[in-house]
């Protein structure tokens, strides 16, 4: 696959880049962790099983969320990768924004 950030020929720092990239994976995580709490909310919670109740529903979110953000930090559904080309684009408009002739007023 193509790396989306050679595709750009950015001129944004390694930095921006990276902090870009973690926010694309960050939104992945967020998307699968509704996807995630939707799977779990279809199991049923049987009292005889694992006891019901609050701390099940606790620990059933706790769980929801350490899995929607390792399949992100992971590669997840690929929502991350195909965000990042135009995040990236997005980022170099605004610096550029900042630095062209006259804009100043």
């Amino acid at each position: 696959m193509l790396d989306p950030v050679k595709r750009t020929g950015s001129t944004l720092t390694p930095d921006q880049i990276a902090k870009v990239r973690q926010q694309a994976e960050e939104f992945e995580g967020v998307f699968l962790n509704t996807l995630t709490k939707e799977l779990f909310s279809s199991i049923k919670t049987d009292a005889s099983v694992m006891g019901g109740g609050f701390g099940e529903e606790t620990w059933r979110s706790m769980q929801s969320e350490q899995l929607a953000a390792n399949m992100a930090q992971n590669g997840g559904l690929g929502i991350a990768e195909q965000l990042l080309p135009d995040l990236l684009a997005m980022q170099e408009a605004a610096n550029n924004q900042n630095t062209l002739p006259g804009a100043y007023k």
